[in-house]
């Protein structure tokens, strides 16, 4: 299997707002780079859609190696809270509803078809893809802060 770097971001302004998503897809010395945006939306449900287009945009099963300094998204797949979260019927152990269960299954179903390898990194740091995923959120965000929802 290939191994492909994926590298994600979300940005938001307010929490709900407008908000907008960065990825930036590796292999070999290719790369790709992918971004959007909602006008009314959360941090979380973009930092979720920007690995979700970022899963959808290979075409074949990859090893992943998926970067991103989004903790939400990182722990729930590392430590397989998602995975119980819908064994739960989309509930926590506090019995809470899980957010975003929409993305969650679709993100699921993705990561299913992948050999998934994840890792945390420190935003707003010296990873320059990071940085760059960072810019392409906030400039798809920006795109959509005149919009009403």
């Amino acid at each position: 299997m290939k191994t492909v770097e994926i590298y994600t971001d979300g940005a938001c302004s307010g929490n709900p707002g407008p908000g907008g998503w960065g990825a930036i897809l590796r292999y070999g010395g290719h790369e790709k780079e992918l971004s959007g945006g909602e006008a009314l939306t959360t941090n979380n449900r973009m930092e979720l859609t920007g690995v979700i287009a970022a899963l959808e945009a290979l075409k074949e099963p990859c090893v992943v190696e998926l970067r991103s300094d989004s903790k939400y998204v990182i722990d729930a797949l590392e430590k397989g809270w998602a995975v119980k979260w819908r064994q739960n019927g989309w509930k926590k152990p506090d019995k809470k509803p899980a957010l975003n269960p929409d993305l969650w299954e679709k993100l699921l179903g993705l990561t299913e078809k992948h050999e998934m390898r994840y890792h945390w990194v420190k935003g707003h740091a010296e990873n320059e893809y990071n940085n760059r995923c960072d810019a392409l959120a906030v400039a798809a965000r920006e795109r959509f802060a005149g919009e009403d929802a």
